[in-house]
């Protein structure tokens, strides 16, 4: 794999960026809605610590993965979601409350799931006896990345309201440039390893992908939910968090295993589209929704 300092720099800036919008468009009572009826945050959360990993297991088994990619795809599966979730459920319509919700519930959750799933994994798929710490700092600076920036945009909101209903706007654009950014740095900085390892672990990452927004958003329909928070959901369980999967996979400390990255690696560049793709699809039939109910 290349360097991936770049990502690294850029990331958390461009998230902070995108977080402090979102912050602008939230209140606090949008966090009492979600908690007050927690049926939502818990679907989410079957359909990511028990759903996916079984289906990740599945995908890993149908497409033959050798031994250190099929850790690499049962680490990202174990990752909560990414927090560029928030922004494609805030442009497709969805709960953003209710993602930084699960975004946090998820990120302590995998304190525990995380290497309880990839210790698994390691043992099922590869032999000697490499483990996994609880990664307590990761989980840390997830919830700095996404609850700063959001708070101190809510905080706008609550003392500036006419300031950040004129910033609303240039924000969400400002986001979407940033977001676009994003997806444009991961395809430079990735492009060898999508080039050599695409063929072999592409089309399980993208199978993967695809399972995960399915799965986000159709179980949550099944069991009731309205559109606005199943939007949420999808794009929460859609977009994992793969840095922190190469993060992880790279760690001298940790796993140091390069193979082991390329899932993650792969899948980020193809989140990112899919993403994309799928949000217009549930923001145009919300549309179509809306102007049927309207006639």
């Amino acid at each position: 794999m290349q360097d991936s300092s770049a990502l690294t720099i850029f990331l958390p800036l461009a998230l902070g960026v995108i977080m402090l919008g979102l912050g602008l468009s939230l209140t606090l009572q949008d966090f009492r809605n979600v908690l007050q009826k927690p049926k939502a945050v818990i679907v989410a959360l079957i359909c990511q610590t028990l759903i996916l990993p079984l289906a990740c297991l599945a995908i890993v088994y149908l497409f033959k993965l050798e031994p250190a990619l099929a850790v690499g795809m049962m680490l990202l599966a174990a990752s909560p979601g990414g927090t560029s979730a928030n922004l494609y459920s805030h442009l497709a319509g969805g709960d953003v409350a209710l993602n930084i919700t699960l975004t946090a519930i998820n990120s302590a959750l995998s304190i525990a799931t995380l290497p309880l799933i990839v210790n698994w994994s390691l043992a099922h798929f590869m032999t000697g006896d490499q483990a996994i710490p609880q990664q307590f700092a990761k989980v840390v600076q997830v919830f700095v990345i996404v609850l700063g920036p959001v708070l101190i945009g809510m905080w706008l909101r609550s003392r500036f309201p006419a300031f950040a209903a004129r910033m609303a706007q240039p924000v969400k654009v400002l986001s979407m440039l940033f977001l676009f950014a994003v997806v444009l740095v991961a395809l430079v900085q990735e492009w060898e390893t999508a080039m050599i390892w695409g063929p072999v672990v592409g089309l399980a990452a993208l199978a993967f992908n695809l399972v995960s927004l399915a799965v986000g958003y159709f179980v949550p329909r099944a069991a009731g939910i309205d559109k606005r928070q199943s939007t949420a959901i999808g794009m929460e369980i859609g977009i994992h968090n793969g840095t922190l999967a190469i993060a992880i996979a790279l760690s001298p400390l940790l796993l140091n295993n390069a193979t082991m990255a390329v899932p993650a690696a792969i899948y980020g560049v193809i989140a990112f589209i899919t993403a994309a793709i799928f949000g217009y699809w549930l923001k145009r039939g919300q549309a179509a929704s809306t102007a049927a109910q309207s006639l």
